[in-house]
């Protein structure tokens, strides 16, 4: 009885919440895929519906994470879910991109990640073999990242109501002293750049899913950039910005930076690097690898007077060799970024606006 004046209370409560808090303005009656992109409409969803019910001080940066301090000593702290289909693919599983996914955002924060918890959403009738394979993955991942799993659920789910497995980690990082990496530091004469080619993960994918077949295999660059981002720092004194270009692509993380930061960004399309193989996926598929999803990789922000020595540190790293200067921040235009084409032209590129590549991470 107990219970159900319980469920009859907490109904009425409902009730009242949501005449005094109408639903917000949105052309869309239901969620849909695009939602999910990083793009404009994950933006709309987040500043609309989430945003306006948690404002605080730690969340208002919408920064990869949140960073705080506890005692004498400056903490971030981040999560993410992983949905990604096919859950095996070349160079990677659904468990190695969530261990690199939380421990990146973590590392694009400035901190060293030290701790991570994971979450298991599996369907009825998922092979074990398959989650084992997964969780050994994990395993594997956190041991090259430095990083332990010290907490955890696991939830089963009827058969049908997922897709195999989902996965959630979260993360806890330290931030070192002096080190202070935002999105709204971004200041004009700045340089950008990128620590390798793009578009690399979102075409390994859909190769996979589309049965392309190339010369050689286009597999997945999913990894772990805390050891690049340590060395970065190491290298350089003030870093400004640094940004994993995972969902919608390098111009969407660009594109939420200038806004942020209330600046404009110019890239030069010359300088930008992309593998043959993946540029004429691209062009099969119809898509622009500016828009495709990277898992690692990372964009950093530096003064023009550390840019060099940035390329260079990053360029001495494994996952950096490739490393190049792809633009520069401008007072020009604020809130946009501006591709400089190789015949000379200039276009806007801005946050993507649909779903190009579904189940992606």
């Amino acid at each position: 009885m107990q219970d159900s004046n319980l469920d009859s209370r907490t109904a009425n409560h409902g009730s009242l919440l949501t005449a005094s808090c109408p639903l917000p303005i949105t052309d869309y009656k239901e969620i849909v895929l695009a939602h999910g992109s990083g793009g404009k409409l994950s933006h709309q969803l987040i500043s609309k519906m989430v945003l306006p019910q948690f404002t605080n001080e730690l969340l208002a940066p919408l920064h990869d994470g949140a960073i705080f301090s506890l005692g004498t000593e400056r903490i971030a702290f981040s999560t993410d879910s992983y949905v990604v289909s096919p859950i095996f693919f070349p160079g990677g599983d659904i468990g190695k991109l969530a261990v690199h996914g939380t421990v990146n955002d973590l590392a694009m924060c400035g901190a060293e990640p030290r701790y991570l918890s994971v979450g298991f959403i599996l369907e009825e009738g998922t092979p074990m073999e398959d989650f084992w394979r997964i969780v050994q993955s994990m395993r594997a991942a956190a041991d090259e990242a430095g990083v332990q799993l010290v907490t955890g659920d696991t939830k089963v789910v009827d058969r049908g109501k997922a897709d195999k497995i989902f996965v959630n980690t979260a993360g806890i990082g330290v931030v070192g002293a002096g080190v202070h990496i935002h999105p709204a530091r971004a200041s004009v004469g700045d340089k950008v750049i990128i620590s390798g080619p793009i578009a690399v993960h979102g075409i390994a994918i859909m190769s996979v899913r589309e049965g392309l077949e190339f010369e050689s295999e286009i597999a997945s660059d999913t990894a772990a950039l805390n050891g690049l981002v340590k060395g970065l720092l190491a290298a350089c004194n003030d870093v400004h910005v640094l940004r994993d270009p995972t969902r919608g692509g390098v111009t969407s993380a660009l594109t939420e930076i200038a806004q942020s930061a209330g600046v404009g960004i110019v890239l030069n399309e010359a300088s930008i690097p992309i593998s043959e193989e993946v540029k004429g996926a691209c062009e099969i598929l119809g898509l622009d690898p500016l828009y495709v999803a990277n898992e690692g990789k990372l964009i950093a922000i530096v003064p023009p007077e550390e840019a060099e020595r940035a390329l260079q540190a990053m360029q001495q790293h494994s996952l950096g060799r490739e490393a190049a200067l792809i633009g520069e921040v401008t007072v020009d235009h604020p809130g946009f970024v501006v591709l400089k084409t190789r015949v000379g032209g200039r276009r806007v590129v801005d946050m993507l606006s649909g779903e190009q590549l579904p189940r992606i991470c």
